[in-house]
């Protein structure tokens, strides 16, 4: 006979768990990606260039990077329940902050703030999935969180554009930090750290108190012990640089001077990169567990978008259609990087898992951090002095220069990605 407590919980719960995490990932990646569809309003508000609006979206960057290690090893201590549910909060106060912000330093300090909360989405999100999930669904779950972080920017795109272009940008952001509020309530009220919580059995393997002989320091050098935790930490940088720096501020101000698009339509051209993106995450985590391996997959992943990044930044007047394809192609290959997540879990003992998933995690939000206002530093410096409308309009070979700097990071990833050593999907005990 055989009783409840024996049993694994059941699909529909689990991904119900799971997806009160997924929301607030969901709401952190529309806020992270949200000022590339709002770029004159912000610029126009604040008074402010490429370097100021470059450094104003990277806000959000600081505070999620620094938050990434102390996040993985809470998530370890003391739960995603509370982590997530804290999150929330302080991440809806920062989205209301960000919409009401009189000044600069008021919309920084609420970008700050969104940032440091959503930070403990993924890594959270991940915690849950490895005790409500079976083990050969971490990879497919890892994918479905990056889907679920790709609605929350196609959000951002036009339906986002088209709100601001309605009431402003706002009350927009002002509404957003209390539906964020709202899924604080949601997470408190009915997420669980494990399913034994809920009267079934876990999928987690028992750690029997070794975690909490380790400092946090000990901790973090058990982890850089492995070569993997280097180079996958390296590798993510280049691939989600590219990407989030494109997409998430500096696409549609490039696409609507160069290629003569409307805002609307460069922001959908931007989301549609963004869903290639979601989609090739689970595609990628999906084939690598099925046929048992993690660095074929990545190899090529990460080959293929230096192609096509390469052919975007340095050819010029490319016909819409190319462009197109190339950046869905693009968005598509990115999807490989959900690959290091499963990775970087198997090349570390398994009760560290929480600690690696925060480091890495760290690791693929450097790129984006980096990027953004350095390529805005480098906009500025090459601005001959054309405006339209009062906003600053820069040149092709501008934009080239500073997209040169996201080309040679996923350069280096790809070469790196060669280094890394192969776990053929099995956890290191």
């Amino acid at each position: 006979m055989t009783s409840k407590q024996n049993n694994y919980p059941p699909a529909r719960l689990a991904w119900s768990m799971w997806g009160l995490g997924a929301a607030l990932y969901l709401i952190g990646f529309y806020q992270r990606v949200a000022p590339a569809v709002m770029t004159g309003e912000l610029m126009k508000d604040f008074a402010i260039g490429a370097a100021g609006l470059g450094n104003l979206s990277a806000f959000y960057f600081y505070s999620y990077v620094a938050m990434q290690t102390p996040t993985g090893i809470l998530a370890d201590r003391l739960g995603p329940r509370r982590l997530l549910g804290m999150g929330a909060l302080v991440a809806g106060i920062g989205g209301l902050i960000f919409g009401l912000a009189p000044t600069m330093a008021w919309a920084g300090l609420g970008r700050l703030l969104i940032g440091g909360s959503v930070a403990v989405a993924f890594v959270g999100m991940l915690k849950l999935a490895s005790h409500w999930f079976a083990p050969r669904q971490f990879a497919l779950a890892t994918g479905m969180a990056l889907f679920c972080g790709i609605i929350g920017a196609v959000f951002a795109g036009v339906p986002l554009r088209l709100l601001v272009n309605t009431v402003g940008w706002r009350p927009v952001m002002t509404v957003s930090g209390f539906i964020t509020l709202a899924v604080a309530v949601a997470i408190w009220w009915f997420v669980r750290d494990d399913p034994v919580e809920k009267g079934y059995q876990s999928y987690s393997p028992t750690i029997t108190g070794e975690t909490s002989q380790y400092s946090i320091i000990a901790g973090i050098k058990k982890i850089f012990r492995y070569r993997n935790t280097w180079l996958l930490c390296l590798i993510p940088g280049g691939v989600v640089g590219c990407i989030l720096t494109f997409s998430g501020l500096w696409g549609v101000p490039f696409l609507t001077t160069h290629y003569g698009l409307e805002p609307a339509k460069a922001a959908a051209l931007n989301s549609a990169m963004l869903v290639a993106w979601a989609v090739g995450g689970p595609l990628c985590g999906g084939l690598s567990d099925r046929i048992g391996l993690r660095k074929p997959l990545y190899v090529v992943c990460n080959i293929a978008l230096v192609g096509a990044w390469a052919v975007i930044i340095f050819v010029p007047s490319l016909p819409l259609p190319l462009l197109t394809g190339l950046l869905l192609f693009a968005g598509l290959a990115s999807g490989g990087m959900i690959i290091g997540f499963a990775f970087i879990k198997e090349s570390v003992p398994a009760d560290l898992g929480g600690t690696a998933s925060g480091i890495l995690n760290m690791g693929v939000m450097t790129g984006p951090m980096i990027l953004q206002p350095a390529i805005g530093l480098i906009l500025d410096s090459q601005w001959h002095g054309e405006l339209l409308n009062g906003i600053k309009i820069y040149s092709f070979g501008a934009y080239r220069f500073g997209f040169s700097l996201m080309l040679a990071w996923a350069v280096l990833s790809a070469v790196l990605v060669l280094f890394t050593k192969e776990t053929y999907c099995q956890q290191m005990n």
